[in-house]
Formats: C-alpha cells, structure tokens, sequence
C-alpha cells in the first residue's frame, strides 16, 4: 500500500511528540525537530503532487478498513493545492519564529507542528466526523499559541476565539448527528450518493443539516455575519502566528468548496446546490464591509486582518458564481491572497519593532528605522493585494472577472471594483502614515539607537512575497492546475467513485482472518 497520504499528517504528530520529550535539551534541539519536520512534510507533500496532476485521486483507507466503515483518506488535485500552500506559508512563519519570538511562548514548536496536522488533515480527509476531529486539533493547537504567554488585550481576544469556536463545534456535532440519522453514514462519498436518493419527505430535513454545516464553515472563514472574531485574534495573536493563522479562514473555504460540490451539488437530488443562493449575497456584502473595515483601520495589524476577511469572501463570490472558470480563478486567487496576507502580518510586526514606541499604529507619528528596506518589502505587498499589474493579485482579480456572465457581472464588477479601490485606498494611507509623516521636532520622541532587524524575520517575510511574485510569473502553468481542479471539483461522480471502489488489501499469507 502507498502510504504517502497519511505522512502529512504523522510527520507533524510524531515531531510534536518528540519535541515534548526533548524540550530540556533547549531551542536549538527544538528548531532542529522542527525544520526536519518541515522539511519531510514538503517532501511527502511534492511526492503527492505528481499523481494528483496527471488526474489519479488515490484512496488511503486507515486500519485497511473499508470506506464505508473506517478513516479514508483522499488525494486529488484541490487536497494537493491546499497542502502545497500551508506547506508553503507554515515554511516562511516558521522562519520568521525562529529568529526568537518561538521562545517567548512555552511549547511553541509543539503546538505549531499540531496545527499543521490538523491543517493536513482537514485538507486529506474524506469523512465529516473526522474534518471535525481535525477541526479541533487545530483549533486546540491555535489556542496554545495565541493564549501562550498573552495577558490584557490578548488574553481577552483569546477567550472570545476559544468561546466562538466551542460555539461553532457544537453546531457541527448537531449537523453530523442529523446527517448520520438520516444517511447511516459519514463518508462524504458514500454521503453524497445516498443523500442524492433521500425521498422528498426528508427534504427538510436533509436541507437543515447541510445549511447548519454551511454556518459552521463561514464561521470559520469568517463570513458575514460571523466575521466579528476575527480581526481583534489576528491582531493581537504572535506575527508568526498571524501568519499560519492566514490559512486557517481557507479551511472554512475548503470545507466549502469540498463538502457542497460533493455532496450537497448539482446532482444531490431534493439538497441540490444547498449554498449558492446564500454564499452570493453574503459573501458581496462582507468583502465590501471588510474593505471598509480596512478603510477605518487604526493599526498596520487590523488593516491585514479586513484584508483576511475580503480575500475569503472573493473566494466565496468565484464559489458561488459556480462555473469552472470561476472555480480555477478562486483557487488561484486563494493560493495568492494566503501568501500576500501572511507577509502583511509580518510586515505590521516588522513596522512594529523598527517605530519608536508606537508599534503599528496609524494614528501615532513616529520615526522609522529602515523605511527604505520596510517600505520596499509593504509596497510589493499592498500592489498585490490591491490588485494592480502585473502581481499576482491582478491576474487572480482579473480571471474572476472575466468568468462571469453579462447578468452577473452588471452588479458584481462594481462589488469587487469599489471594494479594490477602497482596499487600495486604505493601503495607500496607511503606507503614507507609517513611511512618510514624521512627527513634528517638538513632539518627537528622544532619538533611540536603530534596533537592528533580525535576518530570518526578513528572510520569511520576502520568501513569502518572492512567492507572490512567482505566482504572477508563472500564472499560466498555475492557472492549468486551478482550471483541472476545477474541472475535476465539477466532476464529483469521479471522487465518489474513486472511494467507494477502494478495496482493502488482502491480508499478508499467513496471516489468519
């Protein structure tokens, strides 16, 4: 049996483990376990890529039992796309934590390495009970690193988080015991295919449980109008946090995209495209407020934190819209808007420790150490999110545009047009607040020495926007890989099929049944 699949997953539970068991030997022994962690996982994870991109959706059925009874595992094109970017952005947070900030708060290195677990395996799994196990991995994880060493503010932001997402967990629990009364199952595969036969006297019913799995997930993707928790955690969680924080809103897109394409989609019978006509017009409302949110951002932080929020909500809007070529777009601008939204969380902190006494905010002159070097890495960050060419954030924009129809762009380009602008608008301030106004002679602050900027912090922070601009250089490649993932997301029947053909292995001669 290839065992690829589910090595993204031990990988980060096996260092978790060991790390606990070494942390008396130091940091240095820490980050060794760490970066050899990372390291295999990107491995596992590009040895994945090669057959999810010639088409191939392989099955890992755990304990070799059938799907329909055990854990299955499941690798195509969209799992690979979403392991590729957490990948990715955990790689660079991890660098920019082990410049120093991974020892300011106690396990930090475990609890990373959980969170990407339970990352991997909401991306791998196939059953809904086990999105939600991995759902609370992650979660629990998150609330070690963004509770660790916190107080005042933070504290507080924290347990506002934890309390939500409880809330948010037991709401799912109530939409699986539904789902599981009225299929007998929760694999998605085999779920699909008996949801797609449920008679017309459960419609109600059946409706219900899909439309409460739909508010778990935009609650955490922060959706409209459970986008409230959002900006204060990421404002006040660790920058490198923050950062792997950045994928956290796309496991709710994921969930999204995953669960009501294959099961609730256009052949689920009296369930039938269950969230189209709800995700539309939430999703157009919350990138407009998220830009507004952004507009009236008072700090470098909260202003990355609306931007979390818009990029979710144009996922959601390219989802909606339902067709492939919005489908590949969304993906695309999913890849571009993690990467440039994590090197915004980075930047703020950067600003933070480089402006004397004021950190991030935009409401406080002070002098600026390093503006030049500062400014160069938020200018490539803030075209890119805005949306200018020739970045990444343009041509991900710009495919969306172009895959809707005359009905629906008449309203939808001025959404997202105004709502670029004003994110535009906003970027342009707070650049002018932070890199240009000087504070008058008078009301200056007493001249500190320049703090120096710390190699891996800058390190982490330009691999991620070196990664942006990588995405805008190769679009075209990348945009195939988006447009067959779609292709292959408008084709369910091929995943259905995939899983519920998968056998288990015969047992080993010798081996008594």
């Amino acid at each position: 049996m290839n065992h690829l699949p589910v090595l993204p997953i031990v990988i980060p539970l096996a260092c978790a483990a060991l790390m606990l068991m070494f942390e008396r030997h130091g940091m240095t022994a820490q980050r060794i376990l760490a970066w050899t962690g990372m390291a295999s996982i990107a491995l596992s994870v590009l040895l994945l890529l090669g057959p999810a991109n010639a088409g191939e959706i392989t099955v890992y059925l755990l304990g070799n039992w059938p799907a329909h009874l055990g854990i299955a595992l499941v690798v195509d094109r969209l799992t690979v796309l979403m392991l590729t970017a957490t990948t990715l952005l955990a790689g660079c947070a991890l660098l920019y934590a082990s410049s120093g900030s991974d020892k300011r708060a106690p396990h930090f290195h475990a609890l990373f390495q959980l969170q990407l677990a339970g990352l991997n395996g909401a991306f791998l799994t196939g059953d809904l009970f086990n999105l939600f196990v991995f759902f609370e991995m992650l979660l629990i994880a998150s609330y070690g690193l963004l509770l660790s060493g916190g107080k005042g503010l933070r504290m507080r932001a924290g347990l506002h988080y934890v309390a939500f997402n409880i809330t948010a967990s037991l709401l799912f629990l109530v939409a699986l015991g539904l789902l599981y009364g009225l299929t007998g199952t929760l694999n998605m595969a085999e779920m699909a295919y008996r949801v797609a036969q449920m008679p017309p006297a459960d419609a109600g019913l059946i409706r219900a449980a899909g439309l409460l799995l739909l508010v778990v997930f935009c609650s955490k993707a922060a959706l409209l109008p459970l986008y409230f928790w959002l900006p204060q955690t990421y404002m006040r969680a660790p920058a490198a946090v923050a950062a792997l924080f950045a994928i956290m809103t796309k496991v709710g897109v994921y969930a999204v995209v995953r669960v009501f394409t294959l099961v609730f989609g256009t052949d689920a019978g009296v369930a039938s495209n269950l969230a189209i006509a709800w995700l539309m017009p939430a999703a157009a409302i919350t990138l407009v407020l998220s830009a507004l949110g952004a507009l009236a951002a008072r700090s470098l932080r909260t202003l990355a934190a609306y931007l979390i929020i818009g990029s979710a909500a144009t996922v959601f809007i390219a989802t909606a819209l339902n067709n492939t070529p919005a489908f590949a777009a969304g993906l695309y601008y999913l890849l571009h808007s993690s990467l440039v939204g994590a090197a915004l969380f980075l930047i703020a902190d950067l600003v933070g420790q480089q402006r004397a006494g004021t950190g991030d905010s935009l409401h406080r002159l002070s002098t600026m150490h390093h503006a030049a070097l500062l400014g160069t890495l938020y200018v490539l960050a803030a075209m890119s999110v805005a949306g200018m060419p020739p970045l990444s954030g343009f041509i991900g924009k710009l495919s969306l545009l172009a895959s809707m129809n005359s009905a629906q762009a008449a309203w939808l380009w001025p959404v997202i047009l105004l709502s670029s602008l004003l994110v535009l608008l906003a970027l342009a301030r707070a650049g002018s607040y932070v890199f240009w106004r000087r504070p008058e002679p008078a009301q200056a602050a007493p001249v500190e020495p320049t703090p120096a900027l710390a190699g891996l912090e800058i390190a982490g922070t330009g691999i991620l926007l070196a990664l942006g601009i990588l995405l805008a250089v190769a679009a075209a490649p990348v945009l195939r890989f988006t447009t067959a993932t779609a292709a292959q997301l408008a084709d369910p029947a091929q995943y259905r099929e995939a899983v519920r053909t998968a056998q288990p292995l015969p047992p080993a001669k010798g081996i008594r049944q």
